[in-house]
C-alpha cells in the first residue's frame, strides 16, 4: 500500500514537471517579451519625465537669464543717467558760480532739493545734485538673491528719484536763466537812459574763427542751458559796461547843487548862456574823485575852467573836473574810481568855491545828474 502511494506521488511529481517544463518550453518567449515590455515601458516613462524636467530647467534658466540681462541694461542705462546728470549738475553749479556737489560742505541731496524748490529765485545756493543712487550690482539684483517684485520696485525707486532730481535741475536751470536775462534787460535799460548804446562798448573781434559744421542734437537741456549762457554772458557784459559809467559821486557825502546844467543866466553877464555840467557846493580843499576808471588826459589851467582835470573813460566818455584849486594827478595817469583828482577851489571864470563837474560823450556835454540817478538804480 505504501509503495502504491510512493509511486503515485513519484508520478505526479514527474507528470508536473514535464508539465512546467512543456509550458516553459512553449510559453518561454511570450513570457519575456512581456517583461521586456513592461521594463521598457517603465524606462520610457522615467525618461520622458525627466525630459519634461529637463525642458522646465531650460526654461526657467533662459527666464534668469532674460531677467539678469534686462537688469544689466537697466543699471546700465542708470549709471549713464547719473553720470549725464552729473555733468549738467557740475555745468549748472559753474553757472549759478557755486562749489560741485562732490566739494566739502555740500548738502545731502534731499535738504538740497527741499531747499531748491523752497527758496525764491534769487537764493540759487541750494541745488539738486544726484548725489548716490546706491546702485547694486547685477548679481546683488538677479532673482534669486531677491523677488523680482523687489528687484523690480527698487530699480523703478531709482529710475523715479533721477526723473524727480532731472525735474529739479532744470527748474534750478531755468530760474536761473530767467535771473540773469531780467539782470541783463535791466542793465540795458539803464544804460539806455543815459543815451548810450551798449553796441559801443563792444569790442571788434580781430581773432579768426571756423571749422566743420557738426550739427549736435540738443535736448531740452542742452537748449535751456544755452540759453542760460547766453543769459548770463549778456548780463555780465552789460555789468562790465557799468562798471566803466562815470555814475559815481564827484565829491562825497550828499550832493547840492548850485547850478544846473544847461541853460541859465550867466553870472558875470547875466545874459542867457549854455551851463555844459552842473555845480556842486563844496568847501576849498575837499577832495574831487574820479566817477569811474580812467586816464587824466589833461590837469592844467584851461581859461574860464581854470585848473581842470580831465579824465577819458574810453568808449567817448569824458568827465571834466573844473576850478580846482590844486591837482593831484598828472597827465597819463590811470585813475581807479573814486581816486582823488584834485582839491576844490574857484579857479578861472567863479564867484566862488565850488566844483563844476562835467560828463561828455563823443566831446558832446550832456547833463550830468543822468548819470547820478542810473548810480542809484544800479
Amino acid at each position: 500500500m505504501l509503495r502504491t502511494r510512493l509511486l503515485a506521488g513519484a508520478l505526479a511529481l514527474a507528470v508536473a514537471w514535464a508539465g512546467g517544463a512543456t509550458y516553459y518550453l512553449v510559453f518561454h518567449d511570450e513570457v519575456l517579451a512581456r517583461f521586456v515590455s513592461q521594463q521598457s515601458a517603465i524606462q520610457y516613462g522615467y525618461e520622458e519625465r525627466i525630459g519634461a524636467l529637463r525642458l522646465q530647467l531650460d526654461r526657467v534658466t533662459m527666464e534668469q537669464a532674460a531677467a539678469r540681462d534686462g537688469i544689466t541694461q537697466r543699471l546700465a542705462e542708470l549709471v549713464r543717467r547719473q553720470a549725464a546728470m552729473e555733468a549738467r549738475q557740475a555745468a549748472i553749479a559753474t553757472l549759478a558760480g557755486e562749489p560741485g556737489p562732490s566739494q566739502p560742505g555740500a548738502a545731502p541731496v534731499e535738504e538740497r532739493a527741499a531747499e531748491t524748490s523752497s527758496k525764491p529765485a534769487s537764493g540759487l545756493k541750494p541745488y539738486p545734485t544726484p548725489g548716490t543712487l546706491q546702485l547694486r550690482t547685477q548679481d546683488d539684483l538677479a532673482p534669486g538673491r531677491q523677488s523680482a517684485g523687489a528687484v523690480e520696485g527698487r530699480l523703478a525707486a531709482m529710475e523715479q528719484r533721477l526723473d524727480g532730481l532731472a525735474e529739479a535741475q532744470s527748474r534750478v536751470l531755468n530760474r536761473i536763466g530767467l535771473r540773469a536775462g531780467q539782470g541783463a534787460q535791466r542793465l540795458r535799460g539803464l544804460v539806455a537812459r543815459l543815451g548810450l548804446d551798449p553796441a559801443r562798448f563792444e569790442r571788434k573781434s580781430t581773432s579768426g574763427i571756423g571749422g566743420p559744421l557738426v550739427p549736435l542734437d540738443p535736448d531740452a537741456f542742452g537748449l535751456s542751458l544755452a540759453q542760460a549762457q547766453r543769459s548770463l554772458a549778456d548780463e555780465a557784459r552789460l555789468r562790465r559796461i557799468a562798471a566803466t559809467l562815470p555814475v559815481r559821486r564827484p565829491l562825497s557825502g550828499e550832493i547840492s547843487l548850485s547850478s544846473n546844467f544847461g541853460g541859465r543866466l550867466d553870472p558875470f553877464t547875466r545874459s542867457y548862456a549854455m551851463h555844459t555840467g552842473m555845480d556842486l557846493r563844496a568847501e576849498t580843499g575837499e577832495p574831487a574823485r574820479a566817477t569811474a576808471a580812467g586816464r587824466v588826459t589833461l590837469a592844467d589851467y584851461n581859461g574860464g575852467y581854470g585848473n581842470m582835470v580831465e579824465v577819458d573813460h574810453g568808449h567817448g566818455l569824458i568827465t571834466r573836473y573844473a576850478h580846482l584849486s590844486a591837482f593831484d594827478v598828472v597827465p597819463g595817469q590811470w585813475v581807479e574810481p573814486g581816486a582823488i583828482v584834485g582839491r576844490v577851489g574857484s579857479t578861472g571864470r567863479s564867484t566862488g568855491s565850488h566844483l563844476h563837474y562835467e560828463t561828455r560823450i563823443d566831446g558832446e556835454p550832456v547833463d550830468p545828474i543822468r548819470f547820478l540817478r542810473v548810480a542809484a538804480a544800479l
